[in-house]
């Protein structure tokens, strides 16, 4: 049933494609010699490039700059050009599909560290662990080597083998991987479980029946796995009574995913339309047929959820299936589709072409002068979070997604409070919570504010420029002096590049105590991020009794200052 509904959709998609591509080719074809007058300035332009330039030139940079302008000009942030080398990274970000091994790396003292590897990929199946140091890759030593050139030695053609050399446990290991395909998978859950560590556990509130599903992208079959969670989690058996779907920082991807998966969920009505200038008005519309069984639902969403994010959402809530939590989504209508360029070797172009509705036929792209876009929480389901609140919250993500083997995880995964603690995720804790109050009330009751409008909304994003404006001016300022530090004035006047504190050492949560020439504390500022080093680094400051040396011990703190402050 899933399935067939998804398919009878593809169909009348490429019915409609097929119209629209005949219609574009025959208007090419009727247009007039006149219009060729527009490459007439180009073509003189490139000549006189080539007859009388002082050197020679990169033909095809000149080339891939020529189209670079045009699309440029467009003055849309979602046209782009894609030049044969960058077409593999970006089908890798928009697609989320690679050939390569499958693994997360990272570096560690110098050396490529195995952060975890991916479920179901040849470096699973090898046997790759987490925290395993890869010393050499085909031979050659990854002492020193960036990530991206880690990464260009592990991806290549599916098939062919690569060879490396593991650190693990002090004991040096030698394994073989033989490059495939690689699919990202897009949907995660509460924590690892099963008896590789490499499954999800979706079930927050086993008590309660209530799920939890993390959709990180739109990619080509998300809907199918996040079907497949949603069935884990017992939809068929009537043992799932509530969901809270996750699109927190998803940046959209393929619509077409996002449209089934609203369509399992909302028995009928308008999912979304889409528009364009050369294109006619398509209408997506939910199918009674194959509709999964009705329960509380919350879709939580940020201000860096965008595109199919944002159409899943908006779907949901103006069909009233769902409650939207957490803060105004990012603002993006438009759609864009990937063309390769017959001509370009290799080259594609993503161009906007339409822009999407969503059911009371509001757009929800952002432009400049716009005081309403993306999709707002629902009235009483506003719910904020600080930086320190998020950076809490992905250390605590990045632990649980590392695949380990047998889980060693001994937490209390059947006691909801525990998990929801656990997790330290205010939001969707109050999700939670929203789900637990509908199911115990039969209507949804406030657990947060009401989302900010007009005159609000504004002031706070002015906040919000201003202090990335001041952020700006400070790298401008730390950019001018390392300059300074690269032609030699520096070394005159004592400045060079220094170091506060050892690199190593995570003051988040800690504080910066600044003390008058007669010793008396005269502020106290708490540590909210990890940039303090990079912004002090350039300030008139040096470590205390060290003559302005590094290496040398500073002074012990006072005892107003917790240990470890510097």
């Amino acid at each position: 049933m899933f399935q067939r509904g998804r398919v009878a959709f593809d169909v009348a998609l490429l019915a409609v494609l097929g119209v629209a591509v005949t219609g574009s080719a025959a208007a090419l074809f009727t247009r007039s010699s006149s219009d060729y007058a527009f490459f007439d300035p180009i073509i003189e332009v490139k000549r006189l490039i080539d007859d009388t330039f002082v050197r020679e030139v990169d033909q095809e940079a000149v080339q891939q700059a020529a189209i670079r302008g045009m699309v440029e000009a467009l003055g849309d942030p979602y046209s782009e050009y894609i030049p044969p080398a960058n077409s593999d990274d970006f089908d890798k970000e928009i697609l989320g599909e690679y050939v390569g091994i499958g693994a997360q790396i990272d570096q560690a003292d110098g050396w490529l560290m195995i952060v975890s590897p991916l479920e179901d990929t040849p470096a699973f199946r090898s046997g790759l662990m987490a925290g395993d140091r890869v010393v050499s890759i085909d031979g050659e030593s990854t002492f020193g080597l960036s990530i991206d050139q880690c990464i260009d030695r592990l991806t290549g053609e599916a098939g062919t083998p690569v060879a490396l050399t593991v650190e693990r446990d002090r004991e040096r290991l030698e394994i073989t991987i033989i490059r495939d395909h690689i699919k990202t998978l897009a949907v995660k859950g509460v924590h690892r479980e099963g008896e590789d560590g490499s499954g999800w556990d979706f079930m927050l509130d086993p008590q309660r029946g209530i799920a939890y599903v993390r959709l990180t992208q739109f990619t080509p079959g998300c809907a199918r796995e996040v079907y497949d969670a949603l069935v884990q989690s017992g939809v068929q058996d009537g043992g799932l009574k509530g969901l809270i779907l996750d699109l927190r920082w998803n940046p959209g991807g393929v619509l077409q995913e996002a449209i089934v998966m609203a369509d399992l969920l909302i028995e009928e009505g308008v999912i979304v339309s889409t528009r364009g200038r050369a294109f006619p008005e398509e209408v997506a519309r939910a199918h009674r047929q194959g509709t999964l069984a009705d329960f509380p639902m919350v879709v939580m969403l940020n201000e860096s959820s965008a595109s199919a994010s944002e159409v899943l959402a908006g779907a949901l809530v103006e069909n009233g299936r769902a409650v939207v939590l957490g803060t105004r989504s990012f603002g993006k209508g438009s759609v864009q589709t990937v063309q390769p360029l017959r001509s370009g070797g290799g080259a594609q172009i993503r161009l906007t072409q339409q822009g999407y509705y969503l059911p009371t036929g509001r757009s929800i792209q952002r432009h400049d002068d716009s005081a309403v876009w993306g999709v707002d929480p629902s009235d009483g389901f506003f719910v904020p979070m600080t930086d320190e609140q998020v950076g809490a919250l992905f250390e605590v993500r990045r632990e649980l997604e590392v695949i380990r083997g047998q889980s060693e995880d001994e937490g209390e995964w059947e006691n909801p409070a525990w998990v929801v603690e656990r997790l330290a995720d205010p939001q969707l804790a109050a999700a939670h919570r929203a789900v637990c109050l509908r199911q115990d009330s039969g209507r949804w009751e406030a657990v947060g504010g009401n989302p900010p409008m007009g005159d609000e909304v504004a002031a706070e994003e002015l906040v919000g420029v201003q202090a990335l404006r001041d952020r700006l001016i400070r790298e401008i300022v730390r950019i001018d002096r390392r300059i300074e530090t690269l032609t030699g004035v520096a070394g005159e006047d004592g400045r060079a590049e220094r170091d506060l504190w050892a690199d190593d050492l995570d003051l988040l949560g800690g504080h910066v105590v600044v003390v008058d020439a007669q010793g008396r504390e005269v502020s106290r500022l708490r540590i909210t991020g990890r940039n303090v080093e990079r912004w002090l680094i350039d300030a008139d400051l040096e470590p205390a009794g060290s003559g302005g040396s590094a290496a040398e011990e500073p002074a012990a703190p006072t005892e107003a200052a917790p240990a470890g402050t510097p």
